[in-house]
């Protein structure tokens, strides 16, 4: 599903409670799924980051910004991704002179401008195709339901607005297995913003005795943003968050575009954009997740990225010291771990 249904992120209604029992077993289904033995033990350490819910929470954001305090421990990471809305079969080592989003989706080409990427619907066979670039740490962005790799640790990506919504399960509502499932298999939980929608998740962390980290998301340059009038258009899955990062850094989103998550603008959306800000005096600003989508897709998109400021956001960890210690110590247990298998 693309794009979630308002309904999931609302108080409990009608619609929800009818869908309720269809929830009830995909949510079994999936737990069932997730306790299921792992098929494959890659000989690197995983860090899977994952979530609770359908939709953006901020895996990729987050996937970054671990794989750069990887690095300052002196490690080299890699990604393992899904490629969603790529069009490649099997697995492939993303390319970014050769693959554009329509290859291997818009979130693989923001990962490969920090360590290798490697995307494949199937994760086992990704991850042996990963080892064999020049790497130490298989980051796996998403993939946390997936029973096919063993994963060292899961760190559990909360955005505190949206938090799990309406808490049922699909189609009823946006959580993927039921919540005490998930949190079992959590290492710990990563709360991204300072809102009160991941109170629910942070009792049950408390109770489970799950750590709980925290991190915030700041634009890049806010000062060039004061008092600009822009046309704000995004195909992502919580694109508020981009129109509040907007007018938190003084620019005003006069015309406000969503598009599903992982929307690839066609010719004519294209040219309507451009035509309204033109006709309007307004500024064209969209994502970098948007932007992968459109560079090298179609004349029509690359006229329309040109004409589009970014906004760039990065994710900071409160405490980028406990992430270092973390990654360092799943490397250590990891090792231990496949020794100790070996010699059985």
């Amino acid at each position: 599903m693309s794009e979630a249904p308002p309904f999931w992120f609302d108080h409990p209604g009608i619609l929800a409670w009818a869908l309720a029992p269809f929830g009830a077993v995909y949510g079994r289904i999936t737990a069932r799924r997730m306790k299921a033995e792992s098929k494959f033990v890659p000989d690197l350490p995983v860090f899977c980051i994952g979530n609770l819910i359908v939709g953006g929470a901020g895996k990729t954001p987050t996937a970054i910004a671990v794989s750069q305090i990887a690095r300052s421990a002196g490690l080299n990471p890699g990604f393992l991704s899904r490629g969603y809305g790529g069009s490649i079969h099997g697995a492939a080592r993303v390319d970014p002179e050769k693959h554009n989003a329509r290859d291997v989706g818009d979130e693989a080409l923001l990962l490969c401008r920090h360590a290798p990427v490697v995307v494949s619907a199937d994760r086992v066979v990704g991850a042996k195709l990963l080892q064999e670039a020049d790497i130490d740490l298989i980051i796996m962005d998403d993939g946390f339901q997936n029973p096919g790799l063993r994963k060292d640790y899961s760190l559990v990506v909360i955005d505190t607005r949206r938090g799990v919504g309406n808490g049922f399960c699909m189609p009823a509502g946006p959580v993927r297995a039921d919540l005490r499932t998930q949190m079992s298999a959590a290492s710990a939980i990563l709360l991204i913003g300072q809102e009160q929608g991941s109170a629910r998740i942070v009792r049950m962390a408390a109770k489970m005795a799950k750590p709980i980290l925290t991190a915030r998301t700041a634009v890049s340059n806010p000062k060039r943003w004061q008092d600009i009038k822009v046309l704000a258009y995004a195909g992502i899955a919580d694109p508020e968050k981009f129109y509040a990062s907007l007018e938190s850094v003084g620019a005003e989103p006069v015309v406000r575009r969503s598009f599903p998550d992982h929307h690839p603008l066609s010719d004519d959306e294209c040219a309507e954009l451009l035509g309204s800000a033109k006709s309007e005096g307004l500024t064209l600003v969209t994502t970098e997740k948007d932007a992968a989508r459109l560079k090298g897709t179609g004349a029509r998109q690359d006229e329309l990225l040109a004409a589009s400021r970014l906004l760039k956001v990065k994710l900071v960890f409160e405490n980028p010291k406990m992430v270092e210690m973390t990654l360092r110590d799943t490397v250590r247990l990891a090792r231990e771990y496949r020794l100790s298998s070996a010699t059985r």
